[in-house]
């Protein structure tokens, strides 16, 4: 036994104890980089390939589905606002039963006034003078006014041959 506690303290014993622990430590360790990058490149890369699938697999539908959703909630706002726009129909229309809204309307509109009364008409000299200014063309025949588009294209014909003529 004494040889054996020797031999245990011995620089030569403890130096090859110390190389096989040492040894023991790189290969475990080693062994365990290698386990963890074999496992894990090669889920991480079907991970990958999955989720790249599933993405190019889905993505055109998605944007399908997207467009479809915002074209639906687009009709049904164009149906709320046709649905708007049939109710206010019914309400004009329901007054317009009504007598006494259509003889209002038809003093307003048509300046009618009822036997007995004196109608006036309130005119603004400046608004007059801007009127017939803007209706120079409205205040005269349909027809004299196509007579007049069809002299001033001739003239412009006239005036281009003239032109390329020379």
């Amino acid at each position: 036994m004494a040889v054996k506690e020797r031999d245990r303290f011995s620089t030569a014993t403890r130096l090859r104890l110390l190389g096989e622990q040492t040894a023991e430590r790189v290969y475990r360790s080693q062994t365990r980089r290698q386990a963890r990058r074999s496992r894990l490149t090669g889920r991480a890369a079907l991970l990958a390939l999955v989720v790249c699938t599933l993405v190019v697999a889905l993505a055109y539908p998605i944007r399908q589905y997207v467009a479809q959703r915002a074209e639906i909630a687009e009709l049904e706002r164009g149906k709320r606002q046709a649905q708007e726009r049939v109710e206010q129909l019914r309400d004009d229309k329901a007054r317009w039963q009504d007598d006494a809204y259509a003889e209002q309307q038809i003093r307003e509109r048509l300046h009618y006034v009822m036997p007995g009364e004196t109608g006036y008409i309130v005119i603004d000299p400046d608004a007059a003078q801007q009127s017939r200014a803007d209706t120079g063309s409205a205040a005269r025949p349909w027809y004299a006014n196509v007579w007049d588009g069809v002299d001033q294209s001739d003239a412009r014909s006239d005036a281009r041959s003239d032109v390329a003529g020379h």
